[in-house]
């Protein structure tokens, strides 16, 4: 039992009845309205925000019950969200609660549209920009190939384009509320939002939901995170991680939380929260000795191949366009090759032989991205910038892809970031058996290009012939 006041009520944390395990809560809410007034809007939002069984107000008059006032929420795909009931006398009100809440849960369970017994999170993503919205659509696709890269389950896409950006929100507050109970209509565990969000507004839009929210940098982060195998990438990605991190650790927490409009919350207290922030302070300090430690082994290696004066040659490019497929197939090496965005993150280096006794060294860089996090980008910059003492850049892109145009001007944006563009490079468009050859004999000559598909060496020799004249050519 929770004393209120004429305006509202606080229950306690929900810790015990978490969302997503069934359809709907587990609880029920009954409570009262001073003037026998009905449910408003308030009560409404809050049963679809915290998935209540069902939610019911008691009207009062003269001190006694007089009507009670009970609303549900319905199975995916009805015709309303939610259900009103008729207003009833109190004392004539009869409901075989369990009998009824048994059905309605088995009813909604049956029109989710994912198998129960997967366990994967389920994402709603959500792009909301002043960007035209044939962008918007393109970079939606793009966040679902990293969703799907993340191992999670896409349930839906939901894109608004904005006149003004919403500083709290991003979108309007009715905008995202709606978005959220259609989140949580299909069963939704994650929000994942593709425009980078700043730490006030994760924090302003965690305090409407449950839901766990992320933005895409933090998305990129996580596939990082489970990708990199050898030390140099461990190091890299979670001093990224942490740098992110640390403006966003706030004291958001579940032990209270307020009814009427919506889940409040209060922090476990500045001693913890400073606490947690020296810790990452004190953990990036180490990464980042370890990260020069690790650099200067690279410069050590390096130098032993200028030495040896072997030229280098660096495969660049757009996530997912065959860079580790071309490299095992020129070097007959066997890197690890998947159909994902960034299912390779540690660079590999093979040589690459040529007649008349000659060889190159040939590498295989991370994949670049739109927009890549700039937390992710300082981290990986000693990395990168071993790019610099490459003879030769092999730019290779998906040529297949729809928006190969745009990945080109990503990789040159990130090239021009490291100051790159000097340096000697060849297009190379992959993929070919996948387009029309009148289509790709269209290309070639706008970028100077030379074509390949990565699976066939014997489409190699044009390839073999251009890095040849580049290297060793007078």
């Amino acid at each position: 039992m929770i004393i209120g006041d004429a305006k509202g009520i606080f229950i306690p944390g929900l810790e015990d009845f978490p969302l997503g395990k069934k359809a709907l809560r587990g609880l029920r809410l009954i409570h009262t309205h001073l003037k026998n007034e009905p449910l408003n809007q308030d009560d409404l939002t809050d049963l679809a925000l915290l998935r209540l069984d069902i939610i019911a107000a008691i009207g009062a008059k003269d001190g006694l019950p007089e009507d009670i006032y009970v609303a549900h929420l319905m199975p995916q795909g009805s015709e309303k969200p939610l259900e009103i009931l008729s207003p009833v006398n109190f004392y004539r009100f009869n409901l075989d609660f369990l009998s009824f809440i048994d059905s309605l849960e088995e009813e909604m369970d049956r029109k989710r549209v994912f198998d129960q017994k997967d366990l994967r999170e389920k994402a709603i993503l959500i792009s909301a920009s002043q960007k035209p919205k044939y962008e918007q659509e393109d970079s939606i696709e793009e966040l679902k190939e990293l969703a799907v890269s993340s191992d999670v389950l896409v349930l839906d896409a939901v894109i608004q384009r904005l006149k003004d950006i919403n500083p709290k929100y991003l979108m309007g507050e009715g905008k995202l509320k709606e978005v959220i109970i259609n989140a949580l209509n299909k069963g939704a565990t994650l929000l994942i939002f593709d425009q980078d969000l700043n730490p006030s507004q994760v924090k302003a839009i965690g305090d409407l939901t449950e839901i766990k929210v992320i933005d895409r940098s933090q998305l990129i982060l996580d596939i990082f995170a489970g990708r990199a195998h050898s030390r140099d990438g461990k190091v890299q990605v979670e001093l990224a991680q942490l740098k992110y991190r640390l403006p966003r650790l706030t004291g958001k927490g579940t032990a209270m939380s307020r009814l009427m409009g919506g889940i409040g919350g209060r922090g476990p207290g500045e001693m913890k929260l400073e606490i947690d922030r020296r810790r990452v302070r004190d953990r990036v300090i180490l990464l980042e000795k370890e990260l020069k430690f690790l650099a200067e082994a690279r410069r050590q290696r390096k130098q032993r191949r200028v030495e040896r004066r072997i030229p280098i040659v660096s495969i660049i490019g757009y996530t997912n366009a065959g860079k580790s497929t071309l490299l095992n197939s020129l070097t007959r090496s066997e890197v690890f090759v998947e159909e994902r965005m960034f299912a390779t993150l540690d660079t590999a280096s093979r040589r690459l032989r040529f007649p008349r006794e000659r060889e190159v060294i040939i590498t295989d860089t991370v994949g670049f991205i739109r927009d890549l996090p700039k937390d992710l980008m300082a981290a990986f910059k000693s990395t990168l910038e071993e790019l610099q003492d490459a003879d030769l850049l092999l730019h290779l892109v998906d040529i297949s892809n729809p928006r190969f145009e745009r990945q080109i001007e990503s990789v040159e944006n990130i090239l021009r970031d490291l100051n790159l563009m000097d340096k000697k490079r060849i297009i190379v468009l992959n993929k070919a058996d996948k387009v029309a050859g009148g289509e790709v004999k269209n290309i070639i000559p706008r970028y100077g290009a030379v074509s390949i598909s990565a699976i066939n060496q014997a489409t190699f020799k044009p390839l073999m012939d251009v890095i040849e004249q580049n290297i060793w050519s007078k």
